[in-house]
């Protein structure tokens, strides 16, 4: 098994959070829930040329995309596949970071899977058998890193207003009214930056953002006190809470708190055992029409 991270320095830090490795064997559970946390996710499955993405709402139905991926900020879970986790690599931006690099505006993207020959033609291909040819992890780091620098669309910096938005509304819970008056902006500017550069709404954001304080501060093992929990992360109770992670998770958050691993974004699905085995879409590049983040 090998796994390994890097955090860059110089022109990409600001917008990537870490630079992520893995390979190893695969999980025990075929699926799991990925909770959303606002951010986007470069990968590229170094195992086989294709990544499958399921429909949430109907697990006998999936599409198949290219090997490399970028998935759009989301607001509600998806369903990862864990059986191509085998050798993956891949990109964790900042929320709002992947705006430099993908040449839309980021809402475009918002609950969605899109391959990345499409937003970056052959030089995706390329990319993925360059990172094939070689088996030094931090030179395939050094790839990935050139290759978004490369691929940079835009200035590499973001909006003053975004930037200081996204800060608060992960710091503590917040008014999205309170957040746009200290930016001085008008509503109506600072809700259009916010979405072309982050990918969701001001008020999605600061949503998801509340869920993430629970999924984050909750104790592992422990017995927990979900109305103090509730009132904690910014809920106005806690049947607040509990319909909110229901939207959210698919979930309660007992449940949750009953599957959890340690990585407290993903979450093993469990499948009824009825459950027909998948089919696949019609098309390489066809992508499932959904509502999730």
């Amino acid at each position: 098994m090998q796994f390994a991270l890097r955090r860059p320095e110089g022109p990409l830090a600001e917008f990537v959070e870490i630079l992520w490795y893995w390979d190893g064997p695969a999980q025990p559970h075929e699926k799991e829930r990925l909770l959303p946390n606002g951010s986007m996710e470069l990968v590229i499955n170094l195992y086989e040329d294709e990544v499958r993405v399921w429909d949430r709402r109907d697990l006998n139905r999936y599409s198949r995309l290219d090997g490399g991926v970028l998935v759009g900020p989301h607001s509600q879970y998806f369903v990862l596949d864990t059986t191509q986790q085998r050798k993956v690599i891949g990109v964790h931006f900042r929320a709002g970071g992947a705006f430099p690099f993908v040449g839309m505006p980021a809402d475009e993207l918002h609950g969605q899977h899109v391959s990345l020959c499409d937003l970056w033609g052959g030089f995706a291909r390329d990319l993925r058998e360059r990172l094939l040819a070689v088996e030094d992890m931090q030179r395939r780091f050094d790839l990935m890193e050139r290759a978004l620098l490369r691929q940079t669309r835009r200035k590499l910096a973001f909006h003053p207003a975004v930037g200081f938005a996204v800060g608060e509304f992960e710091r503590a819970p917040r008014t999205v009214a309170g957040v746009c008056t200290d930016t001085g902006l008008s509503a109506r500017r600072f809700i259009e930056l916010f979405r072309q550069q982050v990918g969701m709404t001001p008020k999605q954001y600061a949503r998801v953002q509340r869920f993430q304080r629970v999924v984050r501060r909750t104790p592992f093992g422990r017995a927990v006190d979900w109305c103090e929990t509730a009132l904690d992360a910014g809920y106005c109770d806690q049947s607040h809470l509990i319909h909110e992670f229901h939207e959210i998770a698919g979930i309660s958050p007992g449940t949750w708190s009953e599957l959890r691993t340690g990585h407290v974004n993903h979450v093993p699905l469990q499948i009824p055992t009825i459950q027909a085995a998948g089919r696949g879409g019609e098309s390489g590049h066809e992508q499932l029409s959904q509502t999730r983040p």
